[in-house]
């Protein structure tokens, strides 16, 4: 009989598990304790505890190329950057394709997941949820886990942090809760936290209350999701080619691209750690706003008082009315037994953000536990075919002791990288993630077999953009379309922007000489790469 999997949720990650699981043979059970697909990104017009959802105007910060299931790629009709009902409608398509809503139990919450007591010998679970609409508790067996919650479920709500807050008389509230700027309309606003939700709501919002402060610590250098010429960012600037750099020439090379758009130090935005230093903002419209005035960045808030704030440069805000918390989110599963892992501020041991390294045999997963640079749904996905082939046993973990190693490196890295903070203890690189699971079940690509094969392909999966087709193109999972996803993929990049019809550009472009060159240091930049 095929091993029985307890997928717990049935967002971005865990459609994913879903189809994993069937992919491999094995049967999954998704709990949902909601009533639809989709996790955040299925919008509710209301903030509901335990629940992540995105707000009404969210529009996501990867290009649809980058963020699709690796075999199945989203409609070219499909705009680059998706607003949330784009993506929710994309995640429908995915599950209605593969058939994955019958292994849905909406309303089913999980209230336990503990080892049995013979689980060295049969790595079994005793998996304890509730149906919400009978009311009624049940414990059942499972042969494996699946976790695939997320980590925008629980605020990070410090107010604790700020002197005086308890006197304040206004409102306050976390960003969780902001759904749209209804509320904010003619009132003093002020936001706290530089991340991509805080400059979201603080760009949104001043377009319709009176005046909205933005206060930082740090400061943020600001990515538009426009590349030069108008294509997306992500489509630039993930490419293996690239991996080459060195981080000192990226760090200089991005500074000065991010200076050319606007000034970040005269517009109060720029930090002392470096581009790379950080989980950089997204967005399209923040210096925009600054230079209207309609948005103002402060320093962080030294005390608060009962109708305003005073920041830490002692200037003072009177006649504030509302003050957000864009201050993140810490993660948690209470609903595992605290034997297999523990989260201690923000941090906990995973292997490669997967496997609680203790746990033997390991029939446990955690999938989308990740902030990556870069879409975070085919880093799911990978982490999806990864734990089903270890489930299923045709893929084995290395020793205790490896997993240790591998654990403590990478905090090294961070640590090295990141200033300390708890929103960069699951910070990861797009290609790297991906590249370093894949080689765990053999689907990376590998570059020399495809130049013997087919020397065009293997040049555009070194020098094009990663998309995650490129992981089905050979090994476990390949999958038969994927050359042609590949090939095509420029077309559902440049198709949702050509509405109308234009005269042809009567320049003469791109030199054929320089053209010539270009596809000559490639060349030789790939053969290095192999070599």
């Amino acid at each position: 009989m095929s091993k029985k999997v307890a997928v717990i949720g049935s967002g971005a990650s865990g459609l994913a598990a879903i189809k994993c699981c069937l992919d491999e043979g094995l049967q999954p059970v998704c709990f949902e304790k909601g009533t639809d697909i989709g996790g955040l990104w299925n919008f509710k017009e209301e903030a509901l505890p335990g629940f992540a959802s995105v707000y009404r105007s969210t529009v996501i910060n990867t290009s649809k190329e980058m963020m699709c299931y690796s075999d199945f790629p989203i409609p070219k009709e499909y705009p680059n950057f998706m607003h949330h009902s784009w993506v929710i409608k994309y995640f429908r398509l995915y599950a209605d394709n593969f058939g994955l809503m019958k292994y849905i139990r909406f309303g089913h919450h999980i209230d336990h997941v503990k080892p049995r007591e013979d689980f060295q010998e049969t790595g079994q679970w005793d998996v304890t949820y509730t149906d919400e609409e009978k009311n009624e508790t049940t414990t059942e067996v499972y042969d494996a886990v699946m976790v695939c919650t997320g980590h925008h479920v629980y605020p990070h709500y410090p107010r604790d942090s700020f002197p005086g807050i308890d006197d304040f008389q206004g409102k306050t509230m976390h960003s969780h809760d902001y759904k749209d700027q209804h509320g904010f309309e003619n009132k003093r606003v002020v936001i706290i936290g530089i991340g991509n939700s805080g400059g979201d709501i603080a760009v949104e919002l001043s377009r319709h209350a009176k005046q909205v402060y933005l206060s930082t610590r740090r400061g943020t250098w600001v990515i538009n999701r426009i590349s030069e010429g108008g294509l997306p960012i992500d489509i630039i600037g993930n490419r293996r080619l690239l991996q080459s750099v060195p981080s000192s020439v990226k760090e200089v090379v991005g500074r000065r691209q991010l200076n050319q758009r606007f000034d970040h130090a005269l517009y109060g935005l720029q930090p002392e750690h470096n581009v790379f230093g950080q989980h950089p903002m997204v967005n399209d419209d923040m210096p925009n706003r600054i230079i209207t005035g309609s948005l103002v960045i402060k320093p962080n808030i030294k005390r608060f008082t009962k109708t305003g704030v005073v920041f830490d440069n002692d200037t003072e805000e009177d006649d504030i009315d509302i003050v957000v918390f864009a201050t993140g989110y810490r993660f948690d599963f209470p609903f595992v037994d605290k034997s297999v892992m523990k989260v201690e501020n923000n941090q906990v041991n995973l292997y490669k953000y997967v496997f609680p390294p203790k746990l033997d045999p390991p029939t446990l997963s955690i999938i989308g536990l990740i902030q990556p640079l870069g879409a975070i749904m085919p880093i799911s996905e990978i982490q999806c075919r990864w734990a089903t082939r270890v489930f299923k046993g045709t893929t084995k973990l290395p020793s205790q002791g490896a997993m240790f190693d591998n654990i403590r490196q990478k905090k090294m890295e961070m640590s090295k990288r990141y200033y300390n903070t708890p929103r960069h203890t699951i910070q990861v690189d797009y290609i790297g993630i991906m590249d370093e699971i894949a080689e765990q079940i053999g689907v990376k690509p590998d570059l020399k077999r495809l130049l013997l094969s087919d020397p065009r392909l293997a040049l555009t999966v070194f020098a094009g953009p990663c998309t995650p087709y490129q992981y089905r193109l050979m090994g476990p999972g390949a999958w038969k379309g994927a050359k042609e996803a590949i090939e095509t993929q420029w077309d559902r990049i440049t198709y949702p922007t050509k509405t109308r019809p234009v005269p042809k550009q009567t320049t003469n472009g791109m030199p054929g000489i320089l053209k010539l060159l270009i596809v000559m240091v490639l060349i030789v930049a790939f053969i290095w790469r192999l070599l």
